[in-house]
């Protein structure tokens, strides 16, 4: 299928061939049939790309001090290559489509196959959509008109927001298509309307919808003068600003002209530097309105399908787009004179190319279909777009399930780097997925796991995923007498790392299965444990992880979908001890920070090993992330040694080779994958034996059970 990119670095758009996505419980595929560019929001995203990198990072100033701390953490070029991944990192524009319904998730009840329905779904040929974030169409509105629906929740939003009541003067500064939308809204909601804009030809046409207009020009920079007159000096009740300037005037503007306890709501964009003075003598209220309304940026709202109580929130996104929906069957909102231009997705960039015209209003995109019957269910979710390889003459071939950002900066690059033959990658949204496959010519992209997991091609399947997903596909790539290497966690459960064993005791020895913990493969860890070998003593390891904050929300917080950072990271440190120490842990314990919202993250856990060694990790996730992220002290026999953020490792007592220092940091990931591809094509033991692979991840899972099971009594 086709869908629309842009290049963050340079702002280029451009039509990309993905395959059609895949679809969760929750959510339903739509064919699309039209969508509405968003001239202000996409325009500012344009025009972010084109700008150069020091335009770009004093629009973002909140992400310098991020850079910063990472240089000083993880070393320049580390810094360098994120940003530079980050900016290289297409991303999907739009958000107003509609279409119609030709797949189900299987807890979707509320749409049936062929309904027309408007959705936040990208400009694409088929999206995947959350079910709460979709809204029937009737069929006396026309297509044209319901692609209007989500930027008129975004409007409606705001004018809730602003509570008009029958009556009063609400003036809106900005008369883009929200600001356009806003005035017919607050027509049909019985206010006088003072529209606001630099152009004469928007004013206009606010004018024809009832509204009374002011043109700010040269020669009258200050609507104020002309609001106070319109209301008899009182003041307007409220102030709706949808437009989109770095500019603070529109702000100062708009307390100016406002009523004593007037109402102010920012829908677009705006400088913020406000005058105390301003709002102080008029005790004015000023509210931010988020996009379309409650439920927005919340994972289980849009993604999870779990909607809010109407009794408790009566206008969520989805109400908002349904009465939008309505004001369009009732034809209280008119958007179609605000199309300006028509263009087919194929032609897409041109459309593009109009954002900085004034003229431009409305431009629909539209997808042609005519082959098709009126819906077609379950579409093939596969794109080949270069010739396939023979299977007979490869000694390793990958197949890839999962594209995030550890597999598309780490994972994926390093396989790349062995020489092993890449078949193809399969991941949800697609998008990546097609990019990857193209940058390293991959021939196969789905966004169906088991056409990866049944090719031919494949005889080796990397793994990296969300962690639930992890251990159902492990075992089906062992049924398909596939090596797996899985990125951490290997499960969720005791009783999936139990089916795991199972099915790994039913394959042939030679088929390899490893998780991806790459630190025991770093250098530097490497040196760290011959050095300390060399004693044959016991040791002391103190491990300090300086983790940094991650919200409740994320998705690695959730313990059905991500287990929880103890799964899904603090493995990591408990191999990298095993590793070193080479030897058994006898016993395992862990105390947790005695306070709520940090009680899951920050941990220390106490490990003991068969040969008397002990281990302390301290994982901590409320210090400063200006500390190296990870400090790793081994002490044994009156000698020392200390692992700085794997870029220093410094010996003591066992002289001056024991130093040594990289300039850039190196956890190990290629060393990791390169001794792993190595093991497959000449049939040799896994680099991390089995057994040690299961005794970690059986130490995590009781240890998780255990915390979680003291915090649940503890009622905390």
């Amino acid at each position: 299928m086709k869908q629309l990119l842009q290049n963050l670095r340079n702002g280029d758009t451009w039509v990309e061939e993905i395959p059609i996505p895949a679809i969760n419980d929750h959510q339903v595929l739509i064919r699309t049939e039209v969508t509405l560019v968003s001239v202000g929001t996409e325009k500012m995203l344009v025009d972010f790309g084109r700008a150069n990198l020091l335009s770009k990072i004093k629009q973002q100033p909140d992400k310098v001090r991020m850079v910063l701390d990472k240089v000083r953490t993880d070393g320049l070029f580390a810094t360098l290559d994120a940003i530079n991944a980050k900016l290289d990192t297409p991303i999907p524009l739009g958000y107003c489509n509609v279409g119609r319904v030709v797949q189900l998730g299987k807890k979707v009840t509320e749409f049936a196959l062929g309904d027309r329905v408007v959705s936040n779904g990208n400009h694409a040929e088929y999206v995947a959509v959350g079910k709460n974030l979709c809204a029937k169409m009737p069929p006396q509105v026309a297509n044209d008109a319901a692609a209007f629906t989500v930027i008129g929740a975004i409007a409606l939003q705001g004018v809730r927001l602003a509570a008009p009541q029958l009556g009063e003067t609400v003036a809106v500064i900005g008369l883009g298509l929200i600001g356009m939308l806003c005035v017919q809204i607050l027509r049909a909601h019985g206010c006088q309307v003072i529209a606001i804009d630099l152009s004469a030809t928007k004013v206009a046409a606010a004018t024809a919808l009832g509204a009374q207009g002011f043109v700010i020009t040269q020669q009258t920079p200050d609507p104020t003068d002309y609001a106070l007159q319109k209301t008899q000096q009182r003041g307007v009740d409220a102030v709706l600003i949808t437009a989109s300037t770095q500019s603070s005037e529109p702000m100062h503007q708009a307390a100016q002209m406002s009523r004593k306890r007037g109402r102010i709501v920012l829908v677009g964009v705006a400088g913020l530097n406000l005058s105390r003075a301003d709002f102080y003598e008029k005790e004015l209220t000023f509210q931010v309105s988020c996009s379309y309304g409650p439920g927005r940026y919340d994972a289980n709202y849009e993604t999870n399908g779990q909607d809010y109580p109407i009794g408790y929130v009566r206008w969520t996104q989805q109400r908002n787009f349904e009465a939008i929906v309505q004001l369009l069957a009732d034809e209280k909102l008119n958007p179609t004179a605000l199309i300006s231009h028509r263009f087919p997705i194929d032609q897409a960039a041109s459309a593009y190319a109009l954002l900085g015209d004034p003229s431009t209003t409305g431009i629909l995109l539209t997808y042609p279909h005519h082959d098709l019957p009126v819906y077609q269910p379950n579409p093939a979710p596969r794109l080949v777009n270069i010739k396939p390889h023979d299977s007979a003459d490869l000694l390793t071939g990958i197949g890839f399930i999962g594209t995030g950002n550890y597999a598309t900066r780490h994972l994926i690059p390093a396989f790349a780097k062995t020489g092993a033959v890449l078949i193809g990658v399969s991941c949800r949204a697609g998008i990546s997925g097609a990019l990857v496959a193209k940058k390293y010519k991959m021939p196969l992209v789905t966004t169906d796991n088991f056409e990866l997991l049944s090719s031919a091609a494949c005889n080796t399947i990397v793994i990296s995923t969300r962690h639930n997903t992890h251990a159902t596909l492990v075992q089906a790539a062992l049924r398909q007498n596939k090596h797996v290497f899985v990125e951490k966690p290997l499960c969720l459960t005791l009783a999936e790392l139990q089916d795991i064993e199972c099915q790994k005791s039913e394959q042939p020895d030679h088929q390899l299965l490893m998780v991806g913990f790459n630190r025991r493969f770093s250098p530097l860890t490497v040196k760290l444990k011959n050095l300390v070998q060399q004693t044959r003593a016991p040791m002391v390891i103190q491990y300090h992880i300086q983790a940094g904050f991650i919200p409740a929300d994320h998705w690695t917080q959730n313990r059905e979908i991500g287990g929880g950072r103890l799964l899904g990271e603090v493995c990591h440190f408990i191999d990298a001890c095993r590793f070193i120490v080479d030897s058994t842990i006898t016993n395992a314990s862990i105390a947790a920070l005695h306070q709520q919202d940090a009680a899951q993250d920050s941990v220390l856990i106490n490990l003991e090993f068969a040969d008397g060694s002990v281990a302390s990790i301290n994982y901590c996730c409320i210090g400063n992330r200006a500390l190296p992220k990870e400090t790793l002290s081994v002490h044994t026999a009156g000698k020392s040694v200390v692992l700085d953020n794997f870029r220093k490792l410094t010996g003591f007592g066992f002289g001056p080779t024991a130093t040594t220092r990289l300039w850039s940091q190196n956890k190990g990931q290629q060393e990791c994958v390169a001794a792993f591809i190595n093991a497959v094509e000449k049939g040799e033991n896994s680099p991390i034996p089995f057994d040690e692979i299961v005794e970690v991840s059986r130490i995590c899972l009781e240890l998780d059970a255990r915390l979680h099971q003291r915090h649940a009594t503890s009622g905390a």
